[in-house]
């Protein structure tokens, strides 16, 4: 809980209306608590926080010009880390690292600076990219997506000015910067499919990211972080791997998308068992194809069967069988299990590397 002190100078600041003064020390109070594994508390102190809070302008969301506008999609996201579905852990880290990124003043006098360089591993559909765009969302920041396929091309240095042309913008146009699916330019320098240039473009993407001291946020996504170069990992503050959802995701997943239908007669743990190795993205799309056909239908209640009938048809389209047992029985088969389980560890042994 808050220490004598801090609960002294939350009042303090209170009656003097020092609202900037409280807000900080309102974030702290969320941070300490999200720390010590208190993450409803944290949540509410940040939510009660921001509510009282006076809002203040976004950052002003200049559209990129010229040949930049080839390069970079800009947005001004509306989704919030509430609103992604996340292991308390991930959530806890990304709420952090904003209120690192509204604290700074106060890091940067002791010497310290807030986290601008993520990397995001895991799994397609896990919500990294969504995670993006809630990070700036919090932050009021615009989302700056690098579009590859403008990015790369054939001609000699010519991917590499184009870099330098996205990271001058990362320093003079606040904003948070997404890198999707990173490998194309981060792979590893031993490749056997390597060339000069994949090497040049790598070492100058290292070089602008060595150069680059704010005040963006830049962040990078991948769905194999098994052959990225060792070097890109140095590189950045933060690598949080991200995974297929739990159980307990995948039920709180699907009842947030089928609000406003009666699903009383959902059986959530037969449910669960048949989402098995499906990642967040196909378990609210199948949410959404039960919820059309009900509608269709001219239903609002929606049971065990139609959620599973969605359920299979998602595991249909992604490839994802079913084993029989000798008894004659059905095991669900999850998409990719071993790889799965093998780009998991292989996020654990980068987090332990990076740092």
């Amino acid at each position: 809980m808050a220490s004598a002190q801090q609960l002294i100078g939350l009042i303090k600041s209170h009656a003097e209306g020092d609202e900037e003064r409280f807000f900080d020390l309102a974030m702290q109070l969320a941070a300490a608590e999200a720390q010590k594994g208190h993450q409803r508390l944290a949540e509410q102190l940040r939510q009660w926080a921001e509510a009282g809070k006076t809002p203040s302008k976004p950052t002003p969301l200049v559209a990129p010009r010229g040949d930049l506008a080839e390069l970079l999609s800009a947005s001004y996201p509306t989704t919030r880390l509430n609103d992604v579905i996340l292991a308390p852990g991930l959530s806890s880290e990304l709420s952090l690292v904003v209120t690192e990124t509204r604290l700074k003043e106060r890091l940067e006098e002791k010497g310290l600076r807030p986290r601008r360089r993520l990397l995001l591993a895991g799994p397609a559909g896990t919500g990294k990219t969504l995670s993006a765009a809630a990070l700036a969302g919090e932050l009021r920041y615009p989302l700056f997506a690098v579009l590859l396929h403008g990015l790369i091309t054939k001609f000699m240095g010519e991917t590499a000015q184009k870099l330098r042309m996205i990271f001058d913008s990362v320093r003079v146009t606040r904003g948070v910067y997404l890198f999707d699916e990173i490998d194309a330019l981060a792979a590893a320098r031993t490749s056997h499919n390597d060339v000069g240039e994949a090497r040049r473009i790598l070492n100058s993407f290292l070089q602008f990211l060595d150069e680059d001291t704010g005040p963006s946020m830049v962040i990078a996504t991948t769905n194999l972080p098994q052959i990225l170069d060792r070097a890109i990992l140095r590189r950045f503050d933060l690598v949080l791997s991200f995974e297929f959802p739990t159980e307990h995701a995948i039920e709180k997943a699907m009842r947030r998308r089928l609000v406003g239908f009666d699903v009383n007669k959902v059986d959530w743990g037969e449910v669960t068992r048949y989402a098995a190795g499906l990642s967040t993205a196909d378990v609210v799309a199948a949410s959404e194809d039960a919820a059309r056909k009900a509608v269709l239908e001219n239903v609002g209640e929606i049971d065990t069967n139609a959620v599973i009938a969605s359920l299979e048809r998602r595991r249909s389209l992604q490839g994802i069988g079913a084993d029989t047992n000798a008894e004659g029985s059905r095991t669900l088969r999850p998409r990719g299990h071993r790889e799965t389980k093998r780009i998991q560890g292989k996020g654990r042994r980068i987090n332990k590397e990076a740092k």
